[in-house]
């Protein structure tokens, strides 16, 4: 073969490229990670970023009904919003340390039974049997079905007078003589978690099962050939490969129950009963229904600041653990 022969395809190809486009635009292949991200950028700035920012800004201003139509005639405030507060002497400072304290037993109550089904459920639908996929698919529906369709389904069960609930429990099972109240009273919070783990239990055993198809079954079958029991193997085997797995989904949950809104909304309405009086709720009503608009942004960030605290601490504290393991 001659030398002009095998120069011929080395100089057909930046022909080749030229007549394509691609050298008359050499920048491109740079920017266009960038021009695919500019949209998302954007949106993230007009969704979050902004109104997170202007809700900071609302927290250091009087902003109360006489300022709605002049957001920046609002006279400054400084940090007395935080001051009112968290002074716990104080009614609105009194109030929002109930609500805190209301909203953490029930994100760590919901949390932990959402895991223990989810889990439950993971491990006892991993082993193929007649009927696996029917029934997976049937504990994804809380999950897939929307939230405000499932949380006033749930608003008609619990009716004391007419609701499924008690009708099941008063009129078939005899359980109780008298009809309890679900939705006010301290049976409020049992009904917002049942509600709640309802909600979430189904993205937890989504997660886990996803998880437990990454670990081998030679695995099982040779902990089996050793002696080791189903619980042996679950603790051992089970629970330390899905590791990973839990730390992600043990922060979302508590981040998703935490600041959950539409549940005791859509559930209770405005009059939301003490016991479910959870904090996010509690923000708007100090919000919309006093019009005190500035002290509800101080409340927000301080939630914000709170979340950020624990989501930084959790993240230190498995990491250390994960190193050292």
């Amino acid at each position: 073969m001659s030398v002009a022969t095998q120069q011929a395809p080395a100089a057909a190809e930046p022909a080749a490229r030229k007549k394509r486009g691609l050298d008359r635009r050499p920048g491109l292949s740079r920017k266009l990670p960038y021009l695919l991200l500019a949209p998302a950028v954007l949106l993230e700035l007009l969704i979050h970023i902004i109104p997170m920012l202007v809700g900071i800004w609302m927290s250091f201003v009087k902003l109360t009904k006489f300022f709605i139509a002049n957001w920046s005639a609002a006279p400054w405030a400084g940090f007395n919003n935080y001051r009112v507060a968290v002074d716990f002497d104080h009614a609105v400072g009194e109030g929002l340390l109930k609500s805190f304290g209301v909203t953490v037993a029930f994100s760590l109550i919901t949390l932990a039974i959402s895991w223990c089904l989810g889990m439950a459920a993971a491990v006892a639908l991993q082993p193929a049997f007649r009927g696996r996929s029917a029934v997976r698919t049937l504990f994804l529906v809380p999950y897939a079905l929307p939230a405000y369709a499932g949380i006033l389904t749930w608003n008609f069960m619990l009716q004391r007078d007419t609701g499924a609930v008690n009708h099941v429990l008063v009129d078939n099972l005899g359980l109780t003589s008298d009809r309890p109240f679900w939705l006010i009273g301290s049976n409020a919070l049992v009904s917002l978690i049942t509600v709640a783990v309802w909600k979430l239990w189904t993205f937890a055993f989504l997660t886990l099962m996803a998880g437990l198809q990454s670990i081998p079954n030679d695995i099982y079958e040779a902990a089996s050939v050793d002696g080791a029991g189903l619980v042996r193997q679950w603790r051992h085997i089970t629970l330390p490969s899905l590791r990973p797995v839990n730390l992600v989904l043990v922060l979302v949950l508590f981040l998703w129950t935490f600041s959950d809104f539409n549940t005791p909304y859509v559930l209770f309405g405005n009059s939301q009963p003490p016991a479910g009086d959870l904090i996010t709720f509690h923000i708007y009503n100090a919000s919309f229904l006093t019009w005190n608009f500035g002290s509800g942004a101080a409340m927000s960030v301080l939630l914000l600041i709170f979340l950020m605290i624990v989501t930084g601490a959790y993240l230190i504290v498995t990491g250390r653990r994960s190193r050292r393991a």
